[in-house]
């Protein structure tokens, strides 16, 4: 990924019980990730939230059970996204899915004003 530069955003939205085997499919993607260098990747835990079944998933005090809803966002260039997102096609419980161009003003120390 070119810094200073334009990139895109990938969203993965889920269940943080979703499960891969007997492996967290939210780990199951970032170790993806990973292991194709990818620039980062970040697990984002919600508190409340529903998807297509409109079930409601939320936190509630005292409850350890919860089914939160869970974000992945992951940034590189848009080329090296879409080659990753075929890597998931064999994975379920994967949800909504979802680019944004974003532009990377740092990353690794390198930092620069935004345009103008």
């Amino acid at each position: 990924m070119q810094i200073p530069g334009q990139a895109v955003l990938l969203r993965i939205y889920t269940d943080e019980n979703a499960l891969v085997g007997d492996r967290a499919l939210i780990d199951v993607i970032v170790l993806r990730a990973r292991q194709e260098r990818l620039a980062g990747a970040t697990v984002l835990r919600g508190r409340k939230g529903f998807g297509e079944s409109a079930r409601m998933h939320e936190s509630r005090p005292l409850d350890f059970n919860d089914n939160l809803p869970v974000v992945i966002e992951i940034v590189d260039e848009e080329a090296r996204l879409r080659v990753f997102l075929k890597s998931l096609d064999d994975l379920k419980g994967i949800g909504l899915i979802t680019f944004e161009k974003v532009e990377v003003l740092r990353y690794g120390g390198h930092h620069v004003e935004p345009h103008q």
